[in-house]
């Protein structure tokens, strides 16, 4: 039967995003609770109401990179409805900009909010999952295999959620608890859109029209991401094609990097970039 997520609580971060809106959408379309997450209140407070009655959605301020912040959100998100039987740790950002301009403080933000957000997300969510003995769930990406230029802190901060949730599944098998990562390819988002509107973006990942780093429909991410919530699966990759990249990188690296950035592209980009990370 798997994990029926009906008359179930999903927190969830990150919620008025791209991804986190049409995710919300998903879940509550299975039957799941929402409490939502997101730095503006006013507009996961709109999304909330567009999605039920608070009885079925509620939406609540939370910055994931202050911990007081998402403990509070996630505390009142558990007395709301009573319970949370699953979270996702969903907030990220990017930035497009080598180690060599990239302005400190926005790679240390990539970071933060990448992974320290996730850390932070799952630690607030915990001991409320575990009283459901419920599942924990973190967006990373395949860039935590596929390590693209202009994308340190992105790339790093993606496979170190990755590591994360393998260590925190070994800390919580005993207590019932699930824990999964999921590993998509590029999809549209309104953070793509930046990508694309940015010179640097544009020379390292030609639209993502083609190619090893072609898009897949938003609705494919979606589907696939609820699925692994109902399996409680501890690895999502999507497409499923991809596995490969995931299960044996080393291995293929250096075939990926003739492949995906030949000849100059690594170099015009470079010169492309803004020391903000993103151009304009």
């Amino acid at each position: 039967m798997g994990y029926q997520l009906t008359g179930r609580t999903v927190a969830l971060t990150g919620s008025t995003g791209g991804l986190g809106s049409a995710l919300a959408r998903a879940l509550r379309d299975r039957g799941a609770y929402l409490a939502l997450l997101d730095l503006d209140a006013e507009r996961v407070t709109a999304q909330a109401a567009e999605l039920g009655p608070a009885t079925v959605a509620g939406g609540w301020a939370a910055d994931v990179q202050d911990f007081g912040s998402v403990q509070a959100a996630m505390d009142t998100a558990a007395q709301h409805f009573g319970r949370i039987d699953v979270v996702v740790a969903n907030a990220g950002v990017g930035a497009m900009a080598p180690l060599a301009t990239l302005d400190p403080e926005v790679a240390a933000r990539v970071v933060d909010i990448n992974l320290n957000g996730v850390w932070r997300t799952f630690r607030a969510g915990l001991p409320y999952v575990t009283e459901q003995r419920g599942y924990l769930l973190a967006i990373s990406s395949m860039a935590a295999f596929v390590h693209s230029p202009l994308n340190g802190p992105y790339t790093a901060s993606k496979a170190g959620v990755w590591a994360l949730c393998d260590s925190t599944r070994l800390e919580v098998r005993h207590l019932g608890v699930g824990v999964g990562s999921v590993h998509p390819t590029f999809f549209a988002t309104p953070m793509m859109d930046r990508v694309h509107s940015d010179p640097a973006g544009r020379t390292v990942w030609a639209g993502n029209e083609r190619g090893l780093w072609k898009m897949v429909p938003l609705e494919r991410v979606v589907h696939d991401i609820v699925t692994g919530i109902e399996r409680r699966s501890d690895f999502i990759v999507i497409p499923r094609r991809n596995a490969l990249f995931a299960r044996i990188p080393g291995v293929i690296r250096p075939l990926i990097d003739r492949i995906g950035f030949p000849g100059r592209t690594v170099v015009d980009a470079i010169e492309r970039a803004s020391p903000s990370g993103w151009n304009g």
